[in-house]
């Protein structure tokens, strides 16, 4: 979910207190990795986008005025910098990933359970590798709606589009990645509606009831399409799982950055 710091934290830290600074970076770091890493794709660049970040957010933080969430904020700013990597780079989106994603993706539960476990493991390497594969200005678009949960407005705010043209990618970002997930391709019968793009609208809340009664009363009978939303939701569910944890070197490298950074501004 999107990360927002109390009025007294933003405060503390637009003074210049260390504490408030500090819980800041805490609150915001776990977050922006995972963003850092969803757009980046190796754990290299994800760590420089948010070495930059941090240090822009820290440097720039007196500044913040309020005309956006904090989050949208926040994320903007890491999103230029993950732009910058991948022209640096010449990323390409169908790169493979080179993340030790059995340590530092793994789906939450509450109990530990052997089998469970192995399947999770099995779902994120699918998962990851999905994503991956989608667009890149389509990729952005899924991370931050799907995995971050910030809403479309703040999505388009953050890549600077219309909130229609953010649907729009997001529609399609989403049907990619049900197409990736496919051990088939989805071969629908004569008279199916694109099921993925409208069951994406329906989601977004963005089907009048009419359209919405006969999109249910096709996917009642139609076991194809029926299949296709529930491999969607499935897909989106675990994706609004998505764990994020800084790895532990990471940490201690960027809090080193940090410190130098705020004793030599």
């Amino acid at each position: 979910m999107p990360f927002n710091p109390s009025h007294d934290t933003l405060r503390r830290a637009q003074s210049g207190d260390a504490q408030a600074l500090d819980e800041l970076i805490t609150l915001i770091q776990p977050l922006l990795y995972r963003f850092s890493v969803k757009m980046c794709g190796t754990p290299e660049d994800a760590e420089e986008v948010l070495q930059d970040t941090l240090i822009t957010v820290v440097r720039s933080v007196q500044d913040f005025r309020g005309a956006s969430s904090f989050s949208t904020w926040a994320y903007t700013i890491a999103r230029n910098f993950c732009l910058k990597r991948r022209r640096k780079s010449k990323f390409a989106p169908n790169e493979e990933e080179s993340l030790d994603w059995q340590h530092s993706e793994r789906l939450m539960s509450t109990e530990p359970n052997p089998e469970e476990d192995v399947a999770d493991l099995e779902l994120w390497k699918q998962l990851r590798a999905g994503i991956q594969r989608i667009e890149p200005d389509y990729r952005e678009i899924l991370v931050l709606r799907d995995i971050e949960g910030l809403s479309a407005k703040e999505v388009a705010e953050v890549v600077e589009l219309s909130v229609p043209a953010v649907k729009s990618r997001l529609h399609r970002a989403r049907g990619q990645l049900r197409g990736h997930l496919e051990s088939t391709p989805f071969e629908p019968l004569p008279g199916c509606p694109d099921i993925r793009q409208v069951f994406s609208q329906h989601l977004e809340g963005d089907l009048s009831p009419d359209i919405c009664s006969t999109m249910e009363a096709h996917v009642s009978t139609c076991s194809i399409c029926s299949s296709e939303c529930d491999g969607l939701k499935a897909a989106l569910n675990a994706c609004s799982t998505a764990p994020c944890e800084v790895p532990t070197t990471v940490q201690t490298r960027i809090k080193a950055v940090l410190r130098h950074s705020l004793a030599h501004p």
